[in-house]
């Protein structure tokens, strides 16, 4: 017996296949499956069409339109999944002839992130790409919109108000943006709190599903710092997170840094989830030290890194120092990974889900962020006793003594902290 949702979507998935296309078109659409069972349908079948160019009015010939629709009929299927993003013209045509739900690429990506979205940030920024995308296709569609039940592509706004006037809509889009600006406020003050502490911070980058939130829950756990060494949610599926999380942990060396993860990326990413998410992707652009995480399994692992690195070169956080982790390299040996050296200088190899390699990309960490550390010898006199609880706080005291003039501590300090308090220091060494 096939398998069935809870919303019992039964998927249909199509692809176009252009002479121009630098990516595979079977790993593309398997990607595309992984994102249909993100949004809990499952794919019954795919359909590939070679051309020469995408057809303007139906994406795919109309003969192939009503191909798809005998296999609907045929095998039960209730939506049909397009490849790439269809304009408002192409998705009404394509209702007309399949008589199915049509989802394009992006819709799908928006219903998982609609699906997935916890933090009040999140849902807003979801809500405003879903709106965007809808304004312009509203009549295409109203048809599955206003049937019973819900499912892929139907998440987010809703019937309601996509079938108020035009004005209503920007009106809300307007709403949605005036409340994003007062969150960014707030990100922006906690950002500036986190910036005045002296930690380093590391952000986690990458492919969604590369294994960024097991690598952070790895080294929280080897490496971590009392209370913030609460797990993230992991799954093996796209997009299993979406809001950003700030674990604090410790370098080899016992100083503190803290690490954070971003949204993971994906293959044709809608411009408008890049725009709508680009507050939260901006924690990489403030980060001391970029971990460009890549699923070392993978066989489009090269078209991933560019796809990375294409939109870390969009929010211009490019000139960072960045490690590339190739993670998953237990299932995968060395010399089978095929990718562009010249976009790899730095580079580590490990398994977070085996722990193997941690100690090693922790090294390297301490090596390549930008502070410079300095085994110092601090007296801080006892009125000014908020500084011990800053140095305990930040950094692992290698010795404490309390003298009549004050507590004398000792500890490996880094050189913006060493230049602010130098008036403290007693000693330190070359």
């Amino acid at each position: 017996m096939e398998q069935r949702t809870k919303m019992g979507e039964r998927v249909l998935i199509v692809g176009i296949e252009l002479d121009k296309d630098t990516i595979d078109i079977e790993n593309s659409l398997d990607e595309l499956e992984e994102l249909v069972k993100a949004a809990n349908g499952v794919a019954i079948t795919r359909l590939v069409q070679k051309r020469d160019s995408i057809n303007p009015a139906y994406y795919i010939g109309k003969g192939k339109a009503e191909e798809i629709k005998h296999y609907c009929d045929e095998l039960s299927i209730t939506t049909v999944v397009f490849n790439d993003e269809l304009s408002g013209a192409q998705l009404r045509n394509l209702e007309k002839i399949i008589d199915k739900k049509i989802v394009d690429r992006t819709n799908l990506i928006l219903d998982i992130f609609a699906n997935r979205a916890k933090s009040k940030e999140g849902k807003l920024q979801v809500k405003l790409a879903q709106l965007k995308y809808r304004l312009p296709r509203l009549i295409g569609f109203r048809d599955y919109l206003s049937r019973e039940g819900g499912g892929i592509g139907t998440r987010g706004p809703g019937e309601q108000k996509l079938e108020t006037d035009r004005r209503h809509i920007l009106r809300e889009v307007n709403n949605i943006e005036k409340e994003l600006r007062e969150v960014e406020k707030v990100r922006k003050i906690k950002r500036k709190q986190r910036e005045g502490s002296s930690i380093p911070i590391v952000a986690l980058v990458g492919y969604t599903n590369a294994g960024k939130s097991t690598l952070l829950n790895k080294i929280i756990e080897l490496y971590g710092d009392g209370d913030e060494t609460k797990e993230v949610y992991v799954e093996d599926m796209l997009f299993a997170t979406l809001d950003t999380s700030l674990r604090k942990a410790r370098m080899l060396n016992g100083q503190n840094f803290l690490l954070t993860d971003t949204v993971g990326f994906v293959s044709k990413l809608p411009t408008k989830l890049i725009e709508a998410f680009k507050g939260t992707l901006e924690e990489a652009k403030y980060a001391d030290l970029l971990l460009h995480v890549v699923d070392g399994s993978n066989s489009d692992l090269d078209i991933q890194i560019q796809t990375t690195l294409k939109i870390l070169r969009e929010l211009e956080v490019v000139d960072k120092p960045i490690i590339t982790v190739f993670n998953k390299m237990d299932k995968v040996s060395i010399d089978k990974l095929i990718y562009e050296n010249r976009d790899v200088e730095n580079k580590v190899f490990i398994s977070a889900k085996k722990g193997e390699n941690i100690k090693k990309l922790l090294k390297n960490i301490e090596e390549m962020l930008p502070h410079s550390y300095k085994l110092v010898t601090v007296n801080i006199p006892y009125d000014k006793q908020s500084l011990v609880n800053y140095f305990m706080d930040n950094y692992q005291i290698l010795k404490v003594e309390y003298m009549e003039d004050g507590t004398i501590l000792q500890l490996n300090i880094n050189e913006i902290d060493m230049e602010k308090y130098k008036a403290y220091l007693k000693n330190y060494e070359e």
